[in-house]
This record gives structure tokens, sequence and C-alpha cells, in this order.
């Protein structure tokens, strides 16, 4: 009984070791396909230039390893037509604009490229 025991973990651990990664491979091969396509679908979009008023700025912190912390801007602005559209940004362009800034919102897609404001 223990001899078929033993067989069967010699066979069972090389195949959760392949499974495990597979599923690693997978979803690294998944997230690189998604930002691929994004990108693609931003540079297929046309740049625009629109008039807009910054409604909201927000910070998400996630922790990484060994006490790093990384930091994504957001900052949501609504066009004249009451549309609204948040946009990533970087630290930099975020620490300059704030809510209730009027200006030109340039973006291609989801991409944002710049803000310019009008005093």
């Amino acid at each position: 009984m223990e001899y078929g025991m033993f067989q069967f973990m010699n066979l069972l651990f090389p195949i959760m070791f392949i499974v495990i990664f597979v599923i690693v491979i997978g979803s690294f091969i998944a997230v690189a396909v998604k930002g691929v396509g994004t990108w693609a679908r931003n540079n297929a979009q046309p740049v625009i230039d629109a008039d807009a008023t910054v409604v909201s700025r927000r910070e998400d912190i996630r922790r990484g390893t060994n006490h790093h912390r990384y930091t994504t801007y957001y900052v949501t602005f609504e066009m004249e037509d009451r549309t609204r559209q948040e946009f990533a940004v970087s630290g930099r362009e975020y620490g300059q604009i704030s809510e209730g800034d009027y200006g030109q919102l340039t973006f291609q897609g989801t991409r944002f490229l710049g803000f310019r404001r009008v005093i």
C-alpha cells in the first residue's frame, strides 16, 4: 500500500508543477495581450483637444514587496457636453492639477496626453 502511495506522489508533483507553470505563463501572456490591445486601440483613436474642468482627483496606493508602495494617480475631467472621463496621470501632472481647474484637455482614447490650464 505504501509503495502505491509513493508512486502516486511521484506522478502528482510533476503534474502539479506543470499545471502551476502553465497558469503563471498563461497569466503573463494574458496581461501582455491586454496591454498591447489597449495600446493599439488608443493609437487607432484621433487625438482630441477638448475644453474641460477637473471634477475630481484620486490616488490608488498599492503595497508591493519589501514595504514598497506604488501609487497611481487619476484625474476626472468633465467636458463641455457634460461627459466625464478619468485618466491615469503622472505624479508630476497630478501635483499641478487641482479640482475646479478649467482648460484644454488633450487625450487619445484612454491615454492622457496633457492638460493646459486656462486662467
